[in-house]
Formats: structure tokens, C-alpha cells, sequence
């Protein structure tokens, strides 16, 4: 089992940068696969990111690709969302999710924080 807690939110001007951190406990942090999801008022959640294990292999959701950058620090137990380019549009409460298995991770992870506030104005 991992616990995962998220930090780095805040409010940033379009165009702005913001890096989210994403701190899990546990020794066995480095076997799991772990992402970045969203959720805006009045939407359904949504995933932004993924890295397996490794960090070999990552995801990028569309609306993000040229923006944001997924990384893991396997030694500090410690996943990274950095973000760039902001646009209002990206405003959400972003969550950190982890799970045993890459494919899953991307759909319905087992573990999940409790989320950051993320604001972009205009």
C-alpha cells in the first residue's frame, strides 16, 4: 500500500509555470506506476499524465502535450507535474494517483491523493 500527498498548487497568471509534487510513502515506492489527474468544476475527472515505474514510459493527454512534463525521483519517493504555458482552461483540482500497474493507473488507480488547487487567471 502507498499514501500520496500532493503540494505545489496556487493561483498563476496565464502563461505562467507551476510544478506540483506528488510525496508517497513507503520503501516499495519505486514499483509503482503513478499519474497526474484533474478535475474542473462541473467535469468529470480526467487524466493529465503517467509514468511507469522506470520512468521509461509516460503519457501526456492532449490538451497538455508541448505544456506539461511527468517525471519521478525513485530515490526521494517523489513524482513531479511540471506545467508551462498555463491557460485558464487548466484550472482544476489536480490529484495524484498511484497504482501496481501502469494500465490501470490510466484508468482507475487504486491510491489517490487528496488533491490541489490549481487557478490560472487571464
Amino acid at each position: 500500500q502507498v499514501q500520496v500527498v500532493e503540494s505545489g498548487g496556487g493561483l498563476v497568471q496565464a502563461g505562467g509555470s507551476l510544478r506540483l509534487s506528488c510525496a508517497a510513502s513507503g520503501r516499495t515506492f519505486r514499483y509503482y506506476a503513478m499519474g497526474w489527474f484533474r478535475q474542473a468544476p462541473g467535469k468529470e475527472r480526467e487524466l493529465v499524465a503517467a509514468i511507469n515505474w522506470s520512468g521509461g514510459s509516460t503519457y501526456n493527454a492532449d490538451s497538455v502535450k508541448g505544456r506539461f512534463t511527468i517525471s519521478r525521483d525513485n530515490a526521494k519517493n517523489t513524482m513531479y507535474l511540471q506545467m508551462n504555458s498555463l491557460k485558464p482552461e487548466d484550472t482544476a483540482v489536480y490529484y495524484c494517483a498511484a497504482d501496481e500497474q501502469y494500465d490501470r493507473v490510466t484508468i482507475i488507480p487504486r491510491y489517490w491523493g487528496q488533491g490541489t488547487q490549481v487557478t490560472v487567471s487571464s
